[in-house]
């Protein structure tokens, strides 16, 4: 059994040749990982515990099953699902995400990381209060897109360090993060979903004194999500360009129309 942190690292065309593979989770790494394991391996089964799922043989590839849970593991390799079916697995992948670990920080329990995978206290998801400025986290988020949250995150730190942005006294910013946290237990958000982010990119883009997400983008983006969930084999390579290319027209001709020329970040909006 292995976590899916591993895998790069495995050779998988030269391990898993022939191999019966199972994956434990449809994130995105199990997406990602049981496409590519696909093209040597023996037979992939996918098993999730989502509700919505159809269960059965992938209708694009031959060797991908996706099932309910699992029920038991025995030691010769058989694993038994839910509904009762069956496989002898020569290699079990746990893609259930990362766990956070930074041995190389000691804070002396002022920042802390419990068994839900929730670190903090983190003003934003950036800093501790009690050791603001001095000590920041980039790039927390989980099921984001990461790559305009972190540099705006990044951003923001750099306002903050430079003195162009001033943060809340560090008592203001506890009571944020409290907030936050009993937010959560009131609508029934586990504590593992602490930092998948509500939406803040407008936020932080305000911060840094940016102008907000232009709303096309958030379209793109949301249809993007539509299309991928519809076709996840075949969404990286079908797209309606002559659509796309009028609707960014359109939404030019407005922006430059209406007297707004603001900086294009170039990432859609928060839709998660």
């Amino acid at each position: 059994m292995f976590p899916h942190s591993l895998y790069p690292h495995l050779e998988p065309r030269v391990l898993l040749l022939h191999k019966v593979v199972v994956l434990i989770g449809l994130g995105p790494s199990a997406f990602d990982i049981s496409r590519e394991v696909a093209t040597v391996a023996k037979e992939v089964h996918i098993t999730t515990r989502a509700p919505n799922v159809t269960v059965g043989k992938s209708d694009n590839h031959e060797n991908i099953w996706l099932h309910k849970m699992i029920e038991f593991v025995y030691e010769d390799g058989k694993v038994v699902f839910q509904d009762g079916s069956s496989v002898h697995a020569d290699t079990i992948f746990y893609c259930t995400e990362y766990k956070y670990h930074f041995p190389f920080i000691e804070t002396n329990g002022i920042v802390t990381i419990d068994d839900d995978n929730r670190v903090g206290p983190l003003y934003k998801h950036v800093f501790p209060p009690h050791l603001a400025p001095w000590l920041s986290f980039i790039g927390m988020p989980k099921q984001d897109t990461p790559f305009l949250t972190t540099e705006l995150q990044s951003k923001w730190l750099a306002h903050v360090l430079s003195g162009k942005v001033l943060l809340p006294t560090e008592e203001e910013m506890m009571s944020d993060v409290e907030n936050y946290y009993h937010h959560m237990e009131e609508t029934g958000v586990p504590k593992s979903f602490t930092h998948v982010l509500p939406p803040m990119r407008n936020w932080l883009l305000a911060q840094v004194e940016m102008p907000p997400l232009k709303e096309w983008r958030g379209r793109m983006y949301r249809e993007c999500v539509k299309f991928a969930k519809a076709k996840p084999d075949g969404y990286r390579d079908q797209w309606d360009d002559d659509y796309w290319d009028a609707v960014i027209a359109s939404q030019e001709v407005n922006h430059l129309a209406n007297g707004e020329d603001g900086e294009d970040v170039g990432v859609a909006e928060d839709v998660a």
